[in-house]
């Protein structure tokens, strides 16, 4: 069972329209995939994925590309049903508890209950290998962080066999691991349950009032409490088929702006942390009918293309420009004399000639008019642009239309969206954006479609009046 439903707010704007396990990563992935691989990989194809949070986009990638063929192999979307009473998931655990009826009609000996909005590569066979070994009731996959670090999670006490003594959730100081003073263990959310410790401790937490109906805060300690065989699974320990035996094991919570940012910009590295080339452990997602990357002078006279430490994905072509640290998006129109660094560019997005982006971070279907600069000057940045980290990010929400000079034009759409999500709302001062008119909405792609077709890009990036929708379905 796979929590698929979070809502990912610290990551707005990326996910007004799409919940977190749903936002694009590494130019022509999805976040859930990375866990649905990790499963599939190791041979576990009976799987449910419980979502909740602005489902349409998930739900429509998983049925386009994740669907199992076979006797008793499947992958399965389960929305929330209120099936307990007239509420929605209260917690992780009580989401897990609303679909009980899954757990007993599948009668399995163990439930593998994992996060959905993580990236990275784990093979769980040896996780559950290693919870059989021990006669579990839960087993709990743990990561080793700094002290300093580990105040932002579920910390675990363990004793010499690994058995897990103590839970505490997000301490002001963390637990030290044993030999290792300076490094606590914490939880990452993944778990494997014996079926009937699962449902009966669900069962209880489902009856107190009190509880907060969360695995970290409740159904743990409460399994603690009564003397439960719970054990630390060391995600090190891990290794993946075909990896290097030197890999160091790689796990990103991607849980905000800046960590999302940071996270992309490691993969496009001389030798990246996460392998995306293990032909042994593929991470599967879209298979899209673009042609190849092209890389051209865009014009007689005018330089080659330069690209250096980037990831460049299908359909899209950079004509004349030079991009550094980039990864790009599929479907893409990098236009000559412009110049990308240290920057995400998300699928269907239109760069125009002698711009110059440094780190900014643009979701799907964005104009950049000729000759606009973002990122050099952060403070003018703030000026004119809806969405800046603290770090200095430019984040531009999808379907945008940014002049040269003046306020951002966010699609109509997304304006709506902003509009009933107070937390963004407050992030923005007058004067930062502007509406599009003409009926500009965010699923049209501003990508080589518009050249492709001879589509006029209008009044805030829209397409001229009357002019066909150039998304090839997956905009979401």
């Amino acid at each position: 069972m796979i929590m698929a439903g979070g809502k990912g707010s610290r990551l707005g704007p990326l996910t007004l329209h799409r919940s977190k396990p749903a936002v694009p990563f590494a130019g022509r992935y999805r976040i859930i995939d990375f866990v649905l691989s990790n499963f599939v990989n190791a041979g576990y194809r009976r799987i449910y994925l419980l979502t909740q949070y602005m489902a349409s986009s998930l739900i429509k990638h998983l049925n386009r590309n994740w669907r199992l063929s076979g006797f008793g192999e499947y992958i399965e979307v389960v929305p929330a049903q209120m099936r307990m009473g007239e509420f929605w998931y209260r917690g992780t655990a009580d989401a897990v508890s609303q679909n009980l009826n899954l757990v007993r009609d599948a009668k399995p000996a163990h439930v593998a209950v994992f996060g959905g909005d993580h990236v990275y590569k784990f093979a769980p066979d040896q996780m559950d290998l290693f919870h059989r070994a021990q006669h579990a009731d839960l087993t709990v996959a743990v990561f080793a962080v700094p002290r300093a670090e580990a105040h932002q999670f579920g910390c675990l006490h363990v004793d010499e066999r690994g058995r897990i003594t103590a839970f505490v959730e997000k301490p002001s100081n963390p637990p030290p691991m044993p030999g290792r003073p300076d490094w606590s263990l914490v939880s990452m959310g993944n778990y494997i349950f014996k079926a009937e410790a699962l449902t009966r401790a669900l069962i209880e937490d489902g009856a107190d009032p009190s509880s907060r109906h969360d695995f970290g805060k409740d159904i743990i300690p409460r399994l603690l409490g009564g003397g439960a065989r719970i054990f630390a699974y060391d995600f090190a320990a891990c290794r993946i088929p075909g990896d290097r035996p030197d890999t160091a094991p790689y796990w990103r919570d991607v849980g905000t702006l800046d960590s999302y940012f940071d996270a992309n910009m490691e993969l496009r590295a001389r030798v990246p942390a996460l392998d995306l080339y293990n032909r042994s452990w593929r991470i599967r997602s879209a298979q899209r009918d673009y042609p190849p990357a092209r890389f051209v002078r865009g014009g007689e006279g005018l330089a080659a293309s330069e690209v250096d430490d980037s990831l460049v994905c299908e359909g899209s072509i950079v004509a004349s420009a030079r991009l550094r640290d980039v990864v790009l998006g599929y479907d893409c129109f990098v236009h000559a004399g412009a110049v990308l660094e240290e920057s995400v560019i998300l699928s269907g997005c239109d760069l125009g000639a002698g711009s110059h982006l440094r780190r900014v971070l643009l979701d799907k279907n964005c104009k950049v008019e000729p000759g606009t600069v973002i990122g050099i000057d952060p403070d003018a940045d703030r000026e004119r642009l809806p969405f800046v980290t603290d770090s200095g990010i430019a984040v531009i929400p999808k379907g945008t239309f940014v002049p040269a000079r003046g306020p951002a034009i966010l699609a109509n759409d997304v304006a709506e969206l902003i509009a009933n999500e107070p937390e963004l709302r407050a992030q923005l001062r007058s004067g930062t954006y502007a509406v599009a008119m003409h009926g500009r909405h965010s699923y049209q792609s501003a990508g080589p479609r518009f050249r492709r077709f001879g589509l006029t890009p209008g009044v805030g990036g829209a397409a001229g009046d009357g002019a066909a929708d150039a998304s090839d379905g997956d905009d979401e």
